[in-house]
């Protein structure tokens, strides 16, 4: 494959939502769909002890939240899929919105009983700000909740962007049976979730026209399908990627992570509208990604993803070039030529050694003590630097004392990692000759996330 055919099939997203919105359930499905993993673990699965893929740290296991955003890459259809798979709660959106900096598109999760919800608001505007595409996937559609055309409604009134729908669900609230397909006019019913959604959904397709597929809907359903179809060729936007790209437009999706209905016909048509990675702002010039020199922004800093090693892992997103093993890169912050030598790609804690990468990856590195939050690397030679990720400002603070002052190194090292991580600010204060340690956070959460990991991972 050329390396311009590399660049165009690479799909690099995040997905933003509220809290229990069902995101990290949305992100297992599409793995499982991709072939990523056999059987899907929800967090709130009470049949088996299996976690979310993504949810990798321990404290997000037992709290059924994501804390941290993850890195997860697959396969399907001809694409090379890189999900970002960000914080929901509002305590963590610091990290989430360091993460939109490396995507190219935003999935934003809508549950469809709650509608749009304040921290949808925010992390849509943060994405609307970076000129990134937004397309809707509105969940739990296995429950009672709002009706279609009033979440339409309230997206276009809340958020100020149109929608389009690109399928519609057919059934009764609640009781949704498929969906239909408005692009081929094709209707898709699903069989019952007996899998309580740990494996794929089974379904049937057939025409709108079809006499089997108005009789597997009978006639109140089918006559309420052709009236919601009539409505939105009437009233509805025509879709137009011009305005999906300009941010006025987000193409709309029904579905319910949690039983795997809708999830397939999404992904497929998701990739197929999503853009490849784009140009990239530099403080001197605009990168092109089909530019033979590499370059790359550090968007993410993680301390200890192998608690054997208490290694320190840089992510990476690449803009532009080739990324091969070992190569020689120049860090433009410190001036310092460096070398990538055991760079790696991961399905949450799962790594894998990568020989090559190409621009929309996301790639681990090793840090040796170097790399910031915002950093670039590039081609020796090549000059550029681009625009850094914005920081913000702490509405929180707490004094942090070391109980054991015998674990002082310990201590000072996890909350300068933690810190460089960019979870928390440090702020120092001499007291008496004593020097306390205050921290500033953008959400109470951080605290009780600084506290688990001093104790868990510097025993501190």
């Amino acid at each position: 494959m050329t390396f311009l055919e590399e660049v165009q099939r690479r799909r690099t997203f995040a997905i933003i939502s509220h809290p229990d919105a069902g995101k990290t359930t949305l992100t297992e499905k599409l793995l499982l769909y991709g072939g990523a993993i056999h059987l899907a673990g929800s967090v709130k699965s009470r049949k088996t002890a299996k976690h979310a893929v993504s949810d990798w740290m321990e404290i997000e296991k037992q709290r059924g939240i994501s804390v941290t955003s993850s890195v997860l890459q697959f396969d399907y259809d001809g694409c090379r899929v890189n999900i970002l798979d960000t914080p929901g709660h509002q305590d963590f959106s610091e990290d989430t919105y360091r993460t939109l900096m490396a995507a190219d598109s935003a999935v934003m999760l809508i549950d469809v009983a709650k509608g749009v919800e304040a921290q949808t608001k925010k992390l849509f505007a943060v994405s609307k700000e970076r000129g990134i595409p937004i397309f809707t996937f509105v969940n739990k559609i296995d429950h009672f909740g709002r009706s279609p055309f009033d979440l339409m409604e309230e997206i276009e009134n809340v958020l100020g962007i149109r929608t389009c729908p690109m399928n519609w669900p057919i059934g009764i609230n609640g009781e949704y049976k498929g969906v239909y397909d408005r692009e081929h006019e094709t209707i898709e019913l699903f069989a019952k979730d007996e899998t309580h959604g740990q494996e794929k959904l089974a379904s049937e397709k057939g025409a709108l026209t079809d006499p089997r597929m108005k009789e597997l809907l009978g006639d109140d359903v089918y006559q309420a399908l052709l009236d919601d179809i009539e409505l939105l060729d009437v009233a509805g936007d025509p879709f137009d990627f011009d305005k999906v790209r300009a941010g006025e437009l987000t193409p709309m999706f029904f579905g319910s992570a949690m039983t795997n209905f809708g999830v397939k016909p999404f992904l497929e048509k998701f990739l197929e509208l999503a853009p490849s990675p784009a140009p990239r702002q530099a403080v001197e010039e605009i990168v092109q990604p089909t530019s033979e020199d590499f370059s790359a922004l550090v968007f993410k800093i993680q301390a200890n993803m192998d608690p054997n090693h208490h290694d320190r892992i840089v992510f990476m997103r690449i803009c532009s070039g080739k990324f091969e093993k070992g190569m020689s890169v120049l860090h433009r912050q410190s001036n310092k030529t460096i070398r990538l030598s055991q760079p790696q790609q991961f399905l949450a804690t799962e790594r894998t050694i990568v020989e090559d990468a190409y621009p929309g990856d996301i790639i681990g590195v090793f840090d040796p003590g170097i790399f910031s939050i915002g950093d670039t690397v590039c081609s020796p030679g090549k000059k550029f630097q681009y625009e850094g990720i914005p920081t913000f400002a702490p509405e929180h603070f707490a004094r942090v004392r070391l109980l054991d002052s015998m674990k002082r190194k310990q201590f000072v090292k996890g909350i300068n990692q933690i810190a460089q991580e960019g979870a928390i600010q440090i702020f120092q204060e001499i007291m008496g000759g004593m020097e306390e340690i205050i921290v500033g956070v953008v959400g109470v959460l951080q605290f009780d996330v600084l506290k688990y990991r001093l104790e868990n991972e510097y025993n501190v």
